[in-house]
């Protein structure tokens, strides 16, 4: 659940900043909820690939990982969804930049805010 809401994050947040990146979908978020899923998929599936065969061929590129593991996730999510489409090389780059920086935070504070909330009931 994580992956899907930081990747709803990311892409609200890119398609907000980036006039090249845009989501059509009709009805309310049915587009932001749809490129967001396949994207989570993808992006889980790919981000220990790209991390197994980095460690592998190309230790210098370990860092930069989660941004590359999330360029292809949008490319593969832009081939697979009509919804979605990136205009133009910096609207690309910019926009694995952003939807990896706005995943990230979301991912790590997600988790956080939602255990704060248990214990909070808890109390």
């Amino acid at each position: 659940m994580v992956w899907f809401v930081s990747a709803l994050i990311g892409i609200v947040v890119a398609d907000i900043l980036l006039p090249g990146f845009e989501i059509d979908g009709g009805f309310l978020w049915a587009g932001y909820l749809l490129v967001a899923l396949i994207f989570a998929i993808v992006q889980s599936i790919l981000a220990p690939l790209t991390e197994g065969l980095t460690r592998r061929h190309a230790r210098a590129f370990s860092g930069g990982v989660g941004i590359i593991s999330t360029l292809i996730a949008l490319g593969l999510t832009a081939a697979v969804s009509k919804d979605f489409k990136l205009d133009g090389v910096v609207t690309w780059i910019l926009a694995s930049l952003i939807v990896w920086l706005f995943g990230a935070i979301a991912a790590f504070l997600l988790p956080i805010l939602v255990v704060r909330r248990i214990v909070d009931e808890e109390r």
